[in-house]
């Protein structure tokens, strides 16, 4: 998922109550649920480099293991070098802080951290929990990478505990213009979820500006992550279900298809679109699960085919190695051109068919000459 719905969904749990169970818990909640994507440095180097680095070890069952321990002793070493230290000369007799306690703050820290590769789990771009030990990709083909509803639910508390002084409201003024922002001018988020999404933010605006959530925000919280699991279980069912309505269409054209990803829509509940996969085609659908008549293919059958001494050759450039070890459903396209060839790699999860032939994210163009050495 994205940053700030890691952000938001730490938070979320701080405003539940951990906050209260230990002194420093609502920051490493905050810091832990950010904490696997330190690996996002490698997006300094290339998309590439990203894409070879990313939701790799930092996101696999070692670091799971360690991060905790790390973040809990940079937490207890903060509180004992810098907050006393600051504290001694500022009065905090109106809210005091709970207790320290190192062993509930390392629980904490296994919270916040696990909260991440779940989160990541949820999505059709993938996370290799088993690294270091295994290269092998989860997908959870449940969520959206961008999920606004997501975003609504663990918004609503945390906004409303933290919009009590002016800098703080100014920040979720700012966030929340951005998010509006994002929702209204995208395209592809249709109208109703346009208006759906304005309502509910008036809303939260409403109940801030009246006060009167103000002494409950631990019950809105639990509220929202109670919600938040409904949800998350209906997209569950949702994309489930489409994987089973996905074969038996084909099975009723004689398909037999050996995987199926079902990719939810941005910000759409009912909609799926995605990629089934056959022992000798592609085939890209879309079907709102509820009504499993309403199946259909978006293109015509893709052939898939192994590679062979071209591709084979365009493989092997190092200024694809991520997208290599990344790519989930590979399609490649070779065109002869003047003194060699051009190979065109796409993994079908992100970049259609038919979408111009330029580097970019899940695409790749490699140039040979005819002796299939890179250029």
């Amino acid at each position: 998922m994205d940053p700030l719905a890691h952000t938001l969904f730490g938070a979320t749990l701080a405003e539940a109550g951990l906050k209260k169970k230990t002194a420093l818990a609502a920051g490493t909640l905050i810091i832990g649920a950010n904490l696997p994507d330190i690996d996002a440095i490698a997006m300094l180097w290339s998309d590439d480099v990203a894409l070879y680095f990313r939701r790799g070890w930092t996101h696999g069952i070692l670091a799971l293991i360690l991060l905790p321990f790390l973040l809990t002793g940079a937490m207890l070493l903060f509180d004992r070098y810098l907050y006393r230290k600051y504290s001694r000369s500022v009065s905090y007799s109106k809210n005091p802080r709970p207790p320290l306690k190192p062993g509930v703050l390392l629980g904490i820290s296994f919270i916040a951290v696990w909260s991440h590769p779940f989160l990541d789990l949820l999505n059709t771009y993938g996370v290799r929990l088993l690294m270091p030990f295994s290269q092998t990709w989860f997908y959870g083909d449940t969520f959206f990478i961008i999920d606004p509803w997501m975003w609504l639910l663990t918004a609503a508390a945390v906004v409303l505990a933290n919009s009590k002084t002016i800098p703080g409201a100014t920040g979720w003024i700012i966030i929340g213009a951005a998010t509006t922002a994002l929702v209204l001018g995208t395209a592809v988020v249709p109208a109703i979820v346009k208006v759906l999404w304005s309502i509910s933010v008036i809303l939260i605006l409403i109940i801030r500006l009246g006060g009167w959530m103000r002494r409950r925000t631990q019950t809105l919280a639990l509220g929202c992550l109670f919600f938040f699991t409904i949800y998350l279980a209906l997209m569950y069912i949702g994309s489930t279900m489409t994987t089973v309505y996905v074969r038996d269409a084909l099975a009723a054209q004689n398909i037999q298809v050996d995987d199926v990803m079902a990719e939810p829509l941005p910000a759409r509940i009912w909609v799926r679109g995605g990629v089934a996969r056959s022992g000798s085609h592609y085939y890209l659908f879309r079907i709102n699960w509820l009504n499993p008549d309403s199946f259909e293919l978006t293109y015509d059958p893709l052939q898939r085919t192994e590679p062979g001494r071209i591709v084979s050759a365009a493989l092997e450039s190092d200024n694809i190695r991520g997208l290599r070890n990344w790519m989930r459903y590979p399609y490649y396209e070779i065109h002869a051109v003047d003194n060699g060839w051009q190979v065109i790699i796409r993994d079908l999860r992100y970049v259609a068919p038919d979408q111009p032939a330029e580097d970019g994210f899940g695409i790749a163009v490699i140039n040979l000459d005819s002796q299939l050495n890179l250029l």
